[in-house]
């Protein structure tokens, strides 16, 4: 499924790959991100961190009437503020899809999959 967007020149589609890309980026950048997390560990067999290519795992969209809902499973840094991070992760996700795509968000939701301890 692609989220549609009407122009005075035409219909521009953009797919749901895309937009998880663009979430994914979007998240990865947060200060207290290790990186993104598989939605369904266990179907997937992935306990590691997601590289860039398979954010759609770590992500999922849903169409909506008013735009989309965003969901992404993320690991946290050990010792930041959890509810900071995902507070700063739905800011960032929010205004990425907006001033990249034209795309508005009804929700974003963040789960966070896990907590990692970075080495020195």
């Amino acid at each position: 499924m692609a989220v549609k967007i009407k122009t005075k020149y035409g219909i521009i589609d953009i797919s749901n790959s895309v937009i998880a890309t663009v979430v994914g980026g979007a998240a990865t950048s947060i200060y207290g991100i290790v990186g993104m997390a598989s939605r369904n560990q266990i179907r997937d067999n992935l306990n590691d961190i997601l590289k860039r290519e398979n954010y759609s795992r770590g992500v999922v969209v849903r169409q909506t009437d008013n735009g989309v809902k965003i969901e992404v499973n993320i690991i946290v840094s050990y010792g930041t503020k959890i509810s900071e991070v995902c507070r700063n992760v739905q800011d960032k996700v929010k205004y990425n899809l907006e001033t990249m795509l034209g795309v508005t968000t009804d929700e974003v939701t963040v789960i966070v999959q896990g907590v990692k301890v970075l080495g020195d």
